[in-house]
């Protein structure tokens, strides 16, 4: 099958890029020296207008009222509980600023405007056709723009709310979830949960499809041979993020999801080659829709790495030379810098051999920058009994320990960042002041194997955690990295500002301040619920607020983060109280059923069998599933003797090993037992070395 060779694409996408001004009307890059600053990278002031800050998606703004030297004196000015107190729901959107009116849109998928200097709600449009996933309305034209069930967009009046306009767009996959981008009389839109996926451009007075550019190229179109037959047609690819917009190159830069296969994301052996424009960022003529370039972070992805990021878009010196750069990349760990002009490299990108598995046709080479990584890529081997929870990669044992990249096939493999670790899709800052791109990352490794239903396994008693990173954009070096308590890759998106500030939200509720420069925590408060969506900042009147949707939602804690439907502002001198503290997520990844009283099963666990709660009944054939404990999740009172046994009807040696405390690790001949006493309150996890995915806990109370 024919592949695109990377020094050849280069010379060919650098000829292609020549043309991007007189195709699109756009200036030159030469031409915007000394004349008006670039649209894309300015950043915004008094308004925060659309998700992401600039159509750079920089997260960054000038104001500079507030900063490390008065950001202690940081109030709630106001709280607004835009649905009446929901405590329910998925909630990832991130609010937006314009003429000093917030737009926000719910859990259930209602739009609000409130009153940036008041909290007051001014309108309210509910939407008619059910509950949907959103992440933020687009403001332009006097309109505010969001998504409905049934890939429906709507054009709102933005003083009143009232419909102005809705258009159904079904033939590109479902409308629904991502984030609108407007600009210059356009809407772009992006597509997910189909067998295709594409990013769409549209008329924002009529809803007229202007153009479409399709995740996966059909039949005859560049890329599509990079597909082993008709793979192409169900091979995902989706943008499940908005693109950033450069109009001054007139581009736009969309990255594509993971490939997908004809069983589940992690088997490849059906649709052999790289999988184009699968884990790619494409450079898109904004007037045509027409290619530009791309880059491929993963090659014939099998892990669900995906670097399905917002890209943005920042002007730096490199080596001395000013540079228009692109930053993309999450959930591999690593920042791919391209000159967003031509998609080269400047500091440098190397194509290095990979492990292979020939029935997973893996691709032989992968991308590394060659500043490598700026988190950790290979799970630890920490010894049980040793400190708890201990390193944030360590592997939970018996499973076949990897690295990013190590292939799989019907054999469980742990390997970090994982497809819910990284960056994922949070909402990345860069910053003008510290010339630093932010990012709230996870540490959440994953088991791939073809054994896995969808994505893969995220090993039951693992512990979640996370942190964030700092990355100097003219190196791609690490400035400094805070490990943090939670993941912080879902949404969790960070806001910097011109008075050297960072603020991000957390799964337990907490809004955080770090000082930009090195990390520090310099003030925190608590609004109620989890924190899925990014902080902006705003001016009114004057005086500029901090605002922070805090409503929840269940990546990667479930529904252990606490929801809500707070909107908060903050100002120097705001006395507004802070929430109720909300129970903290769940930090370690649960086992898969509810917890049964010990008295009930006499205080005993059957390894390799499932267990039934409605009738207390064993599993009649041995099994190695997820939830191959009968019971899973056992309950008891501090002192209680449990007694672990091997089911006689099962073929070979099972056991128990319970991590990461090393309280026992025994193996057990079919009938055979083994009894522990649990001494003090706490929840101890075990799994089978035999089969590490059938995991159990005891919580002791």
């Amino acid at each position: 099958m024919p592949e695109i060779q990377r020094r050849e694409f280069f010379k060919g996408a650098a000829a292609a890029a020549i043309g991007v001004g007189a195709l699109s009307g756009a200036p030159a890059a030469a031409d915007l020296a000394g004349h008006r600053p670039p649209i894309a990278t300015t950043p915004g002031g008094r308004d925060f207008p659309k998700v992401g800050g600039n159509l750079g998606n920089q997260n960054y703004s000038a104001l500079d009222d507030l900063h490390r030297g008065n950001v202690r004196k940081l109030g709630a000015a106001w709280v607004n509980r835009i649905e009446g107190g929901l405590t329910t729901g998925t909630n990832q959107s991130t609010t937006v600023a314009v003429d000093g009116v917030l737009y926000i849109e719910s859990a259930p998928g209602n739009v609000f405007a409130v009153d940036g200097r008041t909290g007051v709600t001014k309108w309210v449009y509910r939407q008619t056709r059910g509950t949907l996933t959103r992440r933020g309305v687009a403001v332009g034209d006097g309109k505010v723009f969001t998504h409905a069930n049934g890939s429906w967009i709507i054009a709102l009046d933005q003083e009143t709310g009232a419909v102005a306009w809705e258009k159904q767009i079904t033939e590109y996959g479902s409308l629904e979830k991502v984030a609108i981008v407007h600009h210059d009389g356009r809407l772009y839109l992006s597509t997910a949960d189909g067998d295709r996926g594409a990013g769409l451009a549209v008329d924002a007075n009529t809803g007229e499809l202007l153009w479409h550019f399709w995740g996966i190229p059909g039949p005859g179109e560049f890329g599509n041979d990079t597909w082993e037959g008709e793979s192409w047609a169900e091979g995902g690819a989706t943008p499940w993020i908005h693109p950033a917009i450069d109009p001054d190159l007139g581009l736009a830069y969309w990255t594509f999801g993971n490939a997908r296969g004809s069983r589940s994301s992690q088997d490849g052996s059906e649709r052999g080659g790289t999988n184009l424009f699968a884990n790619s960022l494409v450079a898109i003529d904004l007037a045509t829709g027409e290619y530009r370039w791309h880059f491929q972070s993963v090659h014939h992805d099998i892990w669900d790495m995906d670097n399905v990021m917002a890209p943005v878009l920042a002007d730096v010196r490199i080596h001395g030379r000013p540079r228009k750069v692109v930053i993309y990349g999450s959930k591999t760990g690593m920042y791919y810098i391209l000159d967003r002009e031509n998609g080269s490299a400047p500091l440098g990108i190397d194509e290095r051999p990979v492990p292979q598995e020939p029935r997973q046709k893996t691709w032989p080479t992968q991308p590394f920058p060659r500043q490598g990584p700026w988190t950790e890529t290979t799970v630890v081997d920490q010894p049980l009994g040793t400190a708890i929870p201990g390193d944030p990669n360590r592997a939970v044992p018996h499973y076949a320990r990897g690295s990013l990249f190590t292939p799989h096939w019907d054999v469980p493999v742990l390997s970090i960042p994982g497809h819910g670790g990284g960056a994922d899709w949070s909402h990345q800052s860069f910053s003008h002041r510290t010339g630093c791109v932010y990012t709230g990352f996870g540490y959440v490794a994953a088991a791939h194997s073809l054994t896995e239903s969808s994505n893969g396994l995220r090993p039951p008693g693992e512990y979640q955690t996370g942190g964030i990173v700092a990355v100097d954009v003219r190196t791609n070096q690490v400035r400094w990295k805070k490990r943090m308590p939670y993941s912080l890759a879902h949404g969790n998106g960070i806001l910097t500002s011109a008075g050297g500030l960072l603020f991000i939200g957390q799964p337990d509720g907490y809004l955080l301040c770090l000082d930009a420069d090195d990390g520090r925590e310099l003030w925190r408060f608590q609004c109620g619920a989890a924190i899925s969506s990014s902080p902006i900042l705003y001016e009114v009147d004057g005086e500029q607020y901090v605002a922070v949707y805090a409503g929840g939602t269940g990546l990667p804690y479930g529904n252990s983060a606490p929801r809500g439907d707070f909107l908060w502002a903050f100002k120097l001198g705001g006395r507004v109280a802070p929430a109720p503290v909300p129970p903290p997520p769940v930090v370690r990844r649960p086992v898969s059923g509810a917890p049964v009283d010990g008295s009930a099963v006499r205080d005993t666990v059957i390894i390799g069998r499932t267990y039934d709660p409605a009738t207390g009944g064993i599993g009649a054939t041995e099994s190695t599933a997820v939830n191959a404990m009968a019971p899973t999740h056992l309950r008891i009172p501090v002192g209680t003797a449990v007694t672990f046994t091997n089911h006689a009807g099962n073929a070979g040696t099972r056991g128990a090993t319970q991590f990461f405390e090393g309280l026992f690790d025994v193996r057990l001949a079919p009938g055979e037992s083994y009894t522990h006493t649990f001494t003090g309150k706490g929840e101890y996890f075990f799994n089978d070395p035999a089969s590490p995915r059938s995991t159990g806990k005891i919580e002791v109370v």
